[in-house]
């Protein structure tokens, strides 16, 4: 696989993201996801849908990258959803992640949309972010 800024970054956030302890608290232990194994239960977050652009300018590489993370909860309401958020926000805002060949320039919260699941997981939150990234010399 090719060591993209997008890559780098999906595994800086992640690394971020399942060494956080109140997170890992919330969610019994780092229960990130790209792929949900078969038979976990809730509470956990994946990684949702990303967009990669390309952001240079005349004279400097660099790529916006749109991010999305799905928090999703068994629980009825949506108190645990609600603090599973906070709790990823508390987590990456502010985090210095760590990458190979780029350099992040900016993470930023964008939004989040908290909706009722299926059956299966009442509550599901959306959550979308936007990085900037520019190669390193």
């Amino acid at each position: 696989m090719a060591d993209t800024a997008s890559w780098q970054l999906r595994q800086a956030i992640y690394q971020a993201l399942v060494s956080d302890a109140g997170l890992a608290g919330l969610l019994g232990g780092g229960r990130i996801y790209e792929h949900v194994p078969h038979g976990v239960g809730y509470p956990y977050v994946t990684f949702g849908p990303s967009v990669a652009r390309d952001w240079s300018t005349a004279t400097e590489g660099g790529e916006e990258h749109l991010l999305t993370f799905h928090v999703w909860s068994g629980e009825p309401g949506i108190k645990e959803v609600e603090a599973i958020v906070a709790a990823l926000r508390a987590a990456l805002d502010g985090a210095s992640l760590s990458m190979t060949n780029h350099r992040l320039v900016n993470l930023r919260y964008e939004q989040s949309e908290v909706r009722r699941g299926g059956e299966a997981a009442p509550y599901q939150a959306i959550v979308r972010y936007r990085a900037v990234t520019e190669p390193m010399p």
